[in-house]
């Protein structure tokens, strides 16, 4: 039998069931949930000048870095640590508190809401940069055997959302360990000297992927910031995943490098991952924007309604990844006790509610010639297609109002329909333009979606 290559992957398809899916929910959970704190910086990729950028890790609004960021000396997370809990007090001591907290936690809570929402996979992390375990694995750190969850998160989060019709998947920090290199990242230098080179770092988190996959089969193979491993080791790794996943998707975060350039990756992969990124126009190739509700993906107990996503800007934000051939996969950060806040639950319940009425237009789609419109009177507006149908997507359209869409070109309309709404519309084209009165009662708020048939 050959060995996979590198181009073996490369005319891989991405599976329909992914590029259908459009949705899925990110769940950080773990010991950084018992602090649950990062400074209130703003998001990293902010553009402001003074906003923290990736290399100031100082100021991480990452909850799920607490670890890290308490140990750079100055930083505001060191000094809440110093203030709440001592100086001397350790990190790994959350894990006391977490594996009595969770005792609480019920899965098919969290399955539901991925269902509300209209997600139609999950992504759980499985193992973050501390090194705490959320599976009972066969694979236990030598340094730390014990530090690992009380229960089988993984197991009974991924029989919960499959009870529901849904797909998992599964992240894993390959790149970064502080259990096996307990390097303070304060620059990027210091993350790149981070990851952990070892021999017997790779065995273990191969042995973590492998087992992940043969016991869980999940959906999305999510690794983080890098794996140590050569290309033929982690193509080897691919072949095995896909042996037991055919429509499994790989992400591109096994190879990932940070240069002054921002982040690339050298090995092919599925689908690319882009952090609290906005695409400008329809990607050529299968992107996922990752994000959370808030600024964190861990919970953040400092953050409150200013920086979190309202319903409306979530479902704008989702209309516009779809039409540019993205998947959105939104962060909720549960609190140690498996609650998850109510400033995030209301945002996706309001997408959900969206998508029920609107979900012909995103599910199955695919992208139209180009993304992005407007109305003669400046409102965004969106495409997506399905077969000969064109959907148009106006953000933040009223009742009564009389839409003028420009850039429908070439297509020639035969009917137009406003979805969810059994009431005709009056309408008519000219010149490239579509002319629609909507009726005095829409049938969802936040953005309307026509369809368009050719």
């Amino acid at each position: 039998m050959s060995q996979p290559t590198d181009a073996s992957f490369e005319n891989r398809p991405v599976p329909e069931w992914y590029d259908d899916a459009k949705l899925g929910i990110f769940i950080h959970w773990g010991i950084c949930t018992v602090p649950a704190w990062a400074p209130k910086s703003g998001p990293i990729w902010d553009p402001d000048p003074d906003a923290p950028k990736l290399t100031d890790f100082a100021r991480n609004p990452y909850a799920e870095w607490y670890a890290n960021t308490m140990r750079i000396d100055g930083s505001p997370t060191q000094a809440y640590h110093s203030k709440t809990y001592g100086a001397d007090f350790p990190y790994a001591r959350f894990a006391e508190t977490f594996n009595r907290e969770i005792a609480a936690w019920d899965p098919a809570e969290w399955a539901n809401l991925v269902a509300r929402a209209g997600a139609r996979y999950a992504v759980l992390t499985t193992k973050h940069h501390d090194g705490f375990l959320l599976w009972p694995s066969a694979h236990r750190n030598p340094q730390a055997p014990d530090f690992v969850a009380s229960r089988d998160i993984v197991g009974e989060l991924t029989d919960a959302v499959r009870a529901r019709g849904l797909r998992m998947g599964l992240y894993y920090s390959g790149g970064i360990d502080w259990l096996y290199h307990d390097q303070v990242i304060a620059s990027l230098g210091d993350l790149i000297r981070a990851i952990p080179m070892r021999e017997d770092y790779r065995q273990y988190a191969t042995s973590h992927w492998r087992e992940l996959i043969e016991r869980f089969e999940p959906c999305s193979m999510w690794n983080d910031i890098a794996f140590p491993a050569s290309d033929e080791q982690i193509e080897e790794l691919f072949a095995f995943y896909y042996a037991h996943v055919p429509d499994g998707v790989v992400n591109d975060r096994f190879r990932k490098v940070l240069g002054p350039d921002g982040l690339a990756s050298g090995v092919v992969h599925d689908v690319q991952t882009p952090e609290y990124e906005e695409v400008r126009d329809v990607a050529p190739k299968k992107w996922e924007s990752v994000r959370g509700i808030g600024n964190s993906f861990g919970y953040n107990r400092d953050e409150g309604e200013e920086e979190y996503l309202s319903g409306s800007e979530l479902i704008r934000s989702f209309v516009d990844i779809v039409s540019k051939n993205g998947n959105l996969l939104i962060n909720v950060g549960p609190r140690a006790d498996g609650s998850i806040p109510e400033l995030q639950v209301e945002p996706l319940l309001a997408l959900g509610d969206w998508l029920e009425v609107n979900g012909e237009a995103i599910y199955e789609t695919r992208p139209w010639t180009h993304a992005e419109g407007k109305t003669a009177d400046g409102l965004e507006v969106r495409f997506t297609r399905k077969a000969e149908t064109l959907h148009a997507i106006v953000l933040g359209a009223e009742a009564d109002a009389e839409l003028v869409i420009e850039d429908v070109a070439p297509v020639t309309a035969c009917s137009v329909d406003l979805i969810g709404s059994e009431e005709p519309l009056q309408w008519s084209q000219e010149h490239g333009r579509l002319h629609v009165a909507l009726p005095p009662t829409l049938p969802s708020s936040h953005a309307v979606a026509l369809r368009i048939e050719e």
